[in-house]
């Protein structure tokens, strides 16, 4: 089987499958695991925002989309000549990748026959239904089901651990400037690692909010994990808001690798987000999140 992603969540569940020998093609945004944008061919690419400040990506990403232009570019002769059996692709959100529509245009268009395979989920427990759904596509069905029962088993340790114990009001920020608080599967985390998630939509789209409403809601602390962003970037950023909510402690995290990517390691993201609100019960991993304030 000759496999595609098209975004890096699905290249990861592909890799935790034991499928990374069988994926050939990948995005210039996948670096989980770090080789596979070596290893693999490029098929989507996009601007490199390095050195971009949020309201600038902000700005580039608004001004593409409300002129109808792609933020992201399929490379139809590299698919074409992988010749893919599977390809992951999703529909969830324009802004994080490319559509399946767009893929499956590119499939038409160039006469290629694939498998293709969108993944949208919206709840924690719809990402732990895409990676059995990739099993079931791709013909590793039991090894996906062996990863999930592994990764509920984790989900339920932390519950155990934190039963019991104070909920804490928490906010998490995806977007800084302007500011986004955190919707879809990113308020599930919170609640599974023993807190009360605020200011968020679980299962919804991301929101706009302000300073204001998001202090409104009296979070106890609030955890900064923008998109496309590892824990130094959150850092930097995370000391912005620190100025913009005084009084309150301000968390960053590692965002691409356990908060905002809908694959395994939200499982990680989970047990950072309850070692940092409850350290007494869950014993906190280094690199993974750093308290600002």
């Amino acid at each position: 089987m000759r496999l595609v992603s098209t975004l890096p969540s699905a290249t990861e569940i592909a890799y935790a499958l034991g499928l990374g020998d069988q994926v050939v093609g990948v995005t210039f945004e996948c670096d989980e695991p770090a080789s596979a944008r070596i290893e693999k061919t490029v098929v989507v690419g996009g601007r490199d925002t390095h050195g971009m400040t949020p309201q600038e990506i902000d700005r580039y990403v608004r001004d593409r989309l409300a002129a109808g232009e792609d933020l992201y570019t399929l490379d139809g002769g590299a698919l074409a000549a992988l010749a893919p059996d599977v390809i992951l692709t999703q529909d969830l959100c324009r802004v994080c990748a490319l559509p399946s529509g767009q893929v499956e245009e590119a499939l038409s268009y160039l006469g290629c026959q694939a498998d293709v395979v969108s993944l949208d989920p919206h709840t924690l427990a719809d990402v732990l239904d895409t990676i059995l759904l990739v099993g079931a596509r791709t013909g590793t069905a039991d090894r996906a089901q062996e990863l999930v029962n592994g990764l509920q088993a984790r989900l339920d340790a932390v519950s155990t651990a934190v039963a019991g114990l104070p909920r804490p009001r928490v906010a998490v920020v995806e977007w800084v400037d302007p500011l986004f608080t955190a919707g879809h599967w990113v308020p599930d985390l919170v609640t599974a690692a023993g807190g009360e998630p605020v200011s968020g939509r679980p299962g919804q789209m991301s929101v706009t909010a302000t300073w204001d409403s998001v202090a409104a809601c009296m979070p106890d602390l609030v955890v900064v994990a923008p998109c496309g962003y590892h824990l130094d970037g959150a850092v930097a950023q995370a000391r912005a808001v620190a100025e913009r909510l005084p009084g309150v402690a301000i968390w960053a995290i590692d965002a691409d690798g356990l908060i905002v990517r809908p694959g395994p390691r939200l499982v990680d993201g989970v047990e950072a987000l309850a070692a940092l609100m409850h350290p007494e019960a869950v014993a906190a991993v280094p690199g993974r999140a750093e308290r600002v304030v």
